[in-house]
């Protein structure tokens, strides 16, 4: 697998052998920044969640994200995402936290401008777990997140304060682009 544009463009990174985790396809990943890149303002923070070889985050960084958090709960995609960030000379740029999504959800502290998600095609709780994250302390003013999915899986309009602006099917696999929603904000009571 490579990494299909920016300065990175063209390296080969390591992707892993197990039959459970399934990285984005050149296809879709290309499809997923070009849709968010007409999208998202600011890529300051990004965070990648179900990273598995984190080839969504590093496609991020070549293209110019300022940072990029990958979580990731297998031990040996972890040690695949450091050395795919080594290959691409972007280790400096990025943190792997080696944790499962609803836990390092409670423990990052900061707000994210571009949020990742590829998981697991058979994840039924994949719609649980974007709820908690849409209404957590990650979403930001501007927060725009892509979720890659199963065609024969229906996300929710709305997750927290994120909702779906469009999805576009690829194959198999349907890219789903939420952001969030400032008339939410506007409906919460203010201080007492």
């Amino acid at each position: 697998m490579r990494i299909i544009a920016g300065d990175a463009k063209g390296k080969n990174i390591i992707v892993p052998q197990r039959k459970a985790t399934r990285p984005a396809t050149e296809l879709v990943r290309g499809a997923m920044m070009s849709m968010l890149e007409a999208i998202a303002e600011d890529w300051s923070e990004v965070l990648d969640i179900y990273s598995g070889s984190g080839s969504l985050g590093l496609e991020a960084l070549s293209r110019g994200a300022g940072h990029v958090d990958f979580v990731e709960h297998e031990r040996a995609c972890c040690d695949i995402i450091k050395q795919n960030l080594e290959t691409i000379g972007c280790a400096g740029q990025a943190h792997v936290y080696c944790l499962d999504v609803p836990k390092a959800m409670s423990l990052l502290g900061k707000q994210y401008d571009v949020i990742l998600a590829d998981p697991p095609y058979r994840n039924q709780q994949i719609g649980e777990v974007l709820e908690k994250l849409g209404n957590s302390s990650l979403i930001g003013e501007n927060t725009v997140m892509a979720v890659t999915h199963s065609a024969h899986l229906t996300l929710a309009e709305r997750y927290g304060r994120l909702t779906m602006l469009k999805e576009h099917r690829h194959g198999d696999s349907l890219i789903a682009i939420y952001r969030k929603d400032s008339s939410f904000d506007s409906h919460l009571p203010g201080p007492v």
